[in-house]
């Protein structure tokens, strides 16, 4: 199945959220399925979260692999402080903690983005059973360096599409792309097949589905019962992120450990 969410649509619902972690409030939106859950549900599962200035989100895991986006003002990651600008991409396996998140002086946004609906509440490390919560997991914790987006006339200009990997390839299928094209032009996404499935985030520009436009931040998610998928960007052209979730059924060269790791992230 193929799911698609307008950024500003999405945008028009932000609400006030309470952080579980520290009980502090901040903003949130719900691009799809409920913004936490603790067991299977339909469908796509995709949240933004916006950051008080210097506000903490302590060091946690969830039960469902994801992408995690950090697409607007500052702030780090790990206990070595690592920065975090736009748009910077980090992908985590399930049961894999991370953290501390800690907001610059202008906050920070960010968009947790999971192939489906599982046990995505988190669990906190300084709470007292968290280790009976953990499961087996490959416990890959990547970051990419931030990506750079065009200006809008030279995006527009654009005649060539062009690819560009963020992570290196994985043999379960997980990869990161920035795709980038001209007014009007359309390029072949990836196999749905050939993993999980993927969502495709609009970082610049705009992605023209069926009679929709989709603006900034909108989101396309294409399960892997799909048989194709056209990436087709709006008359200013489009720059995009193709987020390919890993086969969980396929063994991966990374081994599974069931003890939580140093919390910090690597490129």
């Amino acid at each position: 199945m193929i799911y698609t969410r307008s950024g500003a649509d999405a945008l028009d619902k932000r609400h006030v959220v309470i952080s579980p972690g520290t009980g502090n409030d901040h903003w949130g939106t719900t691009f799809f399925g409920p913004r936490s859950s603790n067991a299977k549900g339909e469908g796509p599962q995709a949240t933004m979260s916006e950051l008080r200035p210097q506000e903490v989100i302590v060091p946690h895991f969830h039960g469902v692999t994801m992408f995690q986006l950090f697409i607007a003002g500052s702030g780090t990651i790990g206990n070595r402080g690592q920065v975090l600008e736009p748009l910077t991409v980090q992908f985590k396996d399930h049961h894999t903690a991370y953290g501390p998140i800690v907001a610059g002086p202008q906050g920070l946004s960010f968009v947790a983005l999971r192939m489906y609906t599982g046990n995505s509440e988190p669990t906190y490390l300084h709470k007292p059973g968290f280790r009976e919560k953990l499961q087996p997991s490959k416990r890959r914790n990547l970051t990419s360096a931030p990506v750079r987006f065009s200006t809008e006339p030279v995006l527009a200009d654009r005649k060539e599409v062009a690819w560009e990997s963020l992570f290196p390839e994985s043999q379960d299928g997980m990869r990161a792309q920035v795709v980038r094209l001209g007014a009007n032009m359309s390029v072949a996404a990836p196999d749905p097949k050939a993993a999980g499935g993927f969502y495709v985030f609009v970082a610049n520009g705009s992605l023209v589905h069926g009679s929709e436009e989709l603006p900034l931040w909108s989101m396309v998610v294409v399960e892997n019962n799909e048989e194709a998928f056209e990436i087709r960007a709006g008359a200013k052209g489009l720059e995009a992120l193709i987020l390919q979730y890993p086969d969980e059924s396929i063994e991966s060269s990374v081994p599974e450990q069931s003890e939580p790791v140093e919390l910090e992230t690597s490129h």
